[in-house]
């Protein structure tokens, strides 16, 4: 799916829905924004981060990652659903900016910009960053995770939905070009294991990852054949039941504005 056809409200609808299920399910995302945590602890110059914007924080993983592990005079929190205000306990130094963070005036002199799992779905990623370094401070950090092109290419390979991901060499361009640094970029891939083709499709629902999917109608008959072929991506454990895979691709990155 190219990023122009992004339904923004179709995404913000899938997620409000999985809701609390995103919690219990996204094991690979929580995962991801404890990687990120441990990047940023390692690259920060300092603890003391006065003013930080977090973009798409969803159900919180990165979020109190952040208050736990960081000294934080004011946390603005984005997303683009407001369900997400119910994840968090009144705290004082959080405030809220909900809405599609490519419409929204971003606040000024940050510290520290950072996102997990959710800087994909832009639609101009270029535009995006250009807006978060001019919000930044003069050698403020921008740390993030995205999906990388190998991210969910089972679903993709079967279905032919999915978004457009970018590579590590174009992530790198845009951020020289948007006025970075870039102090470290680095990929991996996360493979989840399941006993049958459709938890697979219930862990995608349970997400909220479905939000690409406007026009993918299951029938009894396409539900059966996704079973079927979705045996290419199995193989079997040491105890000789058959798993099924599947990919995230995370990039993460640490970056520095410049300019």
């Amino acid at each position: 799916m190219n990023p122009s056809q992004i339904d923004k409200s179709r995404v913000a609808l899938r997620f409000a829905q999985a809701g609390q299920s995103y919690t219990e399910h996204a094991i690979a995302q929580k995962q991801i924004c404890q990687h990120l945590m441990q990047l940023m602890l390692e690259h920060l110059p300092t603890r003391h981060q006065a003013r930080v914007l977090e973009i798409g924080c969803g159900s919180g993983n990165l979020s109190h990652l952040l208050l736990q592990n960081l000294q934080i005079d004011q946390l603005i929190l984005n997303d683009i659903y407001a369900e997400v205000q119910h994840h968090f306990a009144q705290q004082q130094q959080i405030e809220w900016r909900i809405g599609d963070i490519e419409q929204l005036e971003l606040p000024t002199q940050l510290n520290l910009v950072t996102s997990s799992s959710a800087l994909q779905w832009m639609t101009d990623l270029q535009a995006v960053f250009s807006k978060i370094a001019h919000a930044l401070v003069q050698q403020g950090f921008f740390c993030f995770s995205i999906f990388g092109q190998q991210n969910l290419k089972e679903i993709k390979a079967l279905t032919g939905q999915g978004l457009e991901y970018h590579s590590l060499p174009e992530l790198q361009q845009v951020l020289t070009q948007t006025g970075f640094e870039v102090l470290h970029l680095s990929e991996q891939i996360k493979t989840l294991h399941f006993s049958h083709p459709k938890q697979v499709l219930q862990h995608l629902k349970a997400t909220g990852v479905t939000a690409t999917s406007a026009a993918h109608r299951w029938t009894k008959h396409s539900l059966q054949q996704f079973y079927h072929d979705y045996q290419q991506f199995s193989e079997t454990d040491q105890q000789g039941q058959t798993q099924y895979l599947l990919s995230y691709h995370p990039i993460y990155c640490i970056a520095r504005r410049t300019t």
